[in-house]
């Protein structure tokens, strides 16, 4: 069993005496914990391994920003600088845009990087985004911690190191990452006790750089909220871990009720503008989403990932109006 000091350090005092008033839990947060272990099968009187991050009483804050991933049709993945002579877009125009779009930030992706990632690349986007008055929200790469080949999985890790310190040069608190799908042949808990695994060496290193790790809800093994519970509930406890909240990933009967059991995890979110409520596509209802991490109590950037077939030029500036109108 942890010690005081051990839970003080995340919000979490073993007596409520020993902080200032408004400090730590209340009788509604260890209700909403106990809701959440119950939801994801777990007894209610214990603890997630990796509780939810504490924001002292705080009110919700939202900020705006756009994933690079809203151009994937049209930037050029793991380039070589003559792919750029046809490229239609860059990520210095993608830059750009997000500054035309007077947004707070702009989540820059990993497949849109140079084969060859050089620190005077990172710090040329670093001062671009800065002279345009945004900050980098964050980083994501698509790993898959839940391979059982030995070679693959030592390189899934190398590159999650490698995107650390990317996203640490480049001023990136955070960045999306993956659990992964389960191998044939496999089963899910042998998947789910590697991804634990992965999660956990990398956390170690992230914490040096000062940059967060937020678990996404992608299919594979977090395809549910309870799915997504078990590996939260296995990491080990880290200021440097939380959820990438990502509103239209959940392709369960209700992805609202179920998005609102994993936003009090989230250090990082996402939102798209459809939803799959049992698998049937329909526009998302955005407000409804943002209200769900304002009732999270959650703090942060709201991205805006596009991903349906109108021409994003076109389109995005209408859904970031939306959603801007529901973030206050």
């Amino acid at each position: 069993m942890p010690n005081g000091d051990f839970w003080l350090t995340r919000g979490f005092p073993m007596s409520t005496e020993r902080l200032p008033s408004g400090f730590g839990p209340t009788r509604r947060d260890w209700l909403k914990l106990t809701g959440l272990a119950l939801a994801s099968g777990g007894l209610p009187s214990a603890l997630p391994a990796a509780p939810p991050p504490q924001r002292s009483g705080t009110a919700p804050h939202f900020k705006v920003s756009l994933a690079a991933y809203s151009f994937n049709r049209w930037l050029p993945k793991a380039w070589a600088p003559e792919d750029l002579d046809k490229a239609k877009f860059t990520l210095e125009k993608f830059i750009d845009y997000c500054a035309e779009q007077n947004l707070d930030g702009c989540e820059l992706t990993a497949y849109y990087f140079p084969k060859t990632i050089t620190t005077e690349y990172l710090l040329s986007l670093k001062e671009r985004a800065h002279r345009q008055g945004l900050s980098i929200s964050g980083t994501a790469i698509g790993n898959d911690f839940c391979t059982a080949d030995p070679e693959k999985r030592a390189q899934q890790l190398e590159m999650c190191r490698n995107w650390i310190d990317y996203s640490a040069i480049l001023g990136a608190p955070a960045i999306r990452i993956f659990a992964g799908n389960v191998p044939k042949g496999d089963t899910e808990d042998a998947a789910r006790e590697r991804c634990i695994a992965g999660i956990n060496e990398s956390l170690k290193y992230a914490a040096t750089k000062g940059v967060y790790l937020a678990l996404e809800n992608h299919g594979g093994i977090t395809a549910t909220p309870a799915q997504m519970l078990k590996i939260i509930e296995g990491v080990e406890p880290s200021p440097w871990f939380g959820v990438n909240f990502d509103g239209g990933n959940f392709r369960t009967e209700d992805p609202y009720a179920d998005l609102a059991k994993i936003a009090p995890y989230a250090v990082n979110s996402q939102v798209k503008v459809e939803m799959f409520p049992g698998g049937k596509k329909e526009p998302a209802d955005l407000g409804r989403v943002v209200t769900i991490l304002r009732d999270a109590g959650y703090r942060g950037f709201i991205t805006l990932e596009y991903e349906a077939a109108e021409d994003p030029l076109e389109v995005i500036p209408r859904h970031l109006a939306d959603l801007r109108k529901h973030c206050g």
